[in-house]
């Protein structure tokens, strides 16, 4: 995800951009809501300067009732760290580049990547034509101490074949693509049964759409809920990865684009060098915001650190 920063280069900068984005209404008093009415209290940290509230005598600043309040990040730092999780970087490369604590960031991270999840657009999407197909992403409990000499880290999602499910490490991460719009729709699930594959795609799609799939017998009964399905068939036997059926010199019927999409989600997470699973949802979700608007726009931003924008304000 692309994040411009050649008009964020000094403090003064960040700190306008940090202003506007939490505060889309105006610096107010987090308290009384006073727009007007409060004075410098302290100016040691300036840029970010303290103010108290005349109405009601609070004193807080920007960060006040935000996921950095209380920290003492210049806003630079604060600025590469949005663009750090925006873009895919590592919790233990950041830290690294910005002196931080890595559980520090890793736990605000996963806040602001929830945040994040809870606003992925969810509305069907507009194609006539899509495909679905689901991937196995090894992701274990990356973190949690494994005190079992039996029980080695990275190792149990690889030893049972067939498709992965979350209780064997490897989660399946369930898609859906339009292939007009490139718009996608990604969702990790427990394990791919028929009952969660044909729900999500049913959700993610309008009536009518026609579907193109594999083999895979969970998409069997998409015609029932009014959606057109053509599969191809990836089996050893077969290693069909396209077909014309309509004749006119165009394999229409395949799902090349998901697979292409697979490829970039793995080297997404690639850099994290491993994900708890219980996590993975919302680094999928990240990437799904990446892939559908390629940069990150001001009200991504909002969605990603919980801000609602409101218009009107109580007495």
């Amino acid at each position: 995800m692309d994040f411009p920063i050649q008009d964020l280069m000094n403090e003064d900068a960040c700190y306008q951009f940090l202003l506007d984005l939490f505060h889309p209404a105006g610096l107010r008093c987090p308290r009384c809501q006073a727009a007007e009415g409060f004075y410098t209290h302290r100016y040691f940290r300036e840029p970010v300067l303290d103010y108290r509230c005349v109405r009601c005598g609070r004193v807080f600043n920007a960060w006040t009732a935000t996921p950095f309040q209380g920290t003492h990040w210049r806003p630079s730092q604060i600025v590469l760290i949005l663009r750090g999780f925006a873009q895919g970087t590592s919790t233990a490369q950041l830290a690294r580049e910005l002196s931080c604590s890595r559980r520090h960031l890793l736990d605000l991270r996963h806040r602001l990547q929830a945040q994040a999840q809870a606003g992925l657009d969810r509305t069907p999407l507009e194609d006539t034509v899509v495909e679905a197909d689901e991937m196995d992403q090894n992701a274990g409990e990356k973190g949690v101490p494994h005190e079992d000499p039996e029980d080695p880290p990275r190792r149990r999602a690889n030893k049972v074949r067939g498709h992965g499910t979350i209780d064997r490490d490897r989660p399946p991460v369930l898609g859906v693509v339009g292939r007009g719009s490139g718009q996608v729709r990604l969702e990790v699930i427990e394990h791919a049964d028929q009952e969660t594959l044909e729900t999500f795609v049913v959700d993610q799609t309008r009536l009518g759409t026609m579907v193109h799939t594999d083999e895979w017998s969970g998409y069997n009964h998409l015609p029932a809920w009014g959606r057109g399905r053509a599969a191809v068939c990836h089996t050893p036997g077969e290693r069909e990865w396209a077909r014309d059926d309509d004749g006119d010199g165009v394999r229409e019927v395949q799902n090349n684009t998901l697979e292409g999409l697979w490829t970039g989600l793995r080297n997404f997470l690639r850099p994290f060098r491993g994900v708890n699973k219980w996590f993975l949802n919302q680094y999928v979700a990240m990437f799904e915001w990446a892939n559908n608007i390629k940069e990150a726009t001001v009200d991504f931003l909002r969605t990603l650190l919980g801000i609602r924008v409101l218009t009107n304000f109580g007495p």
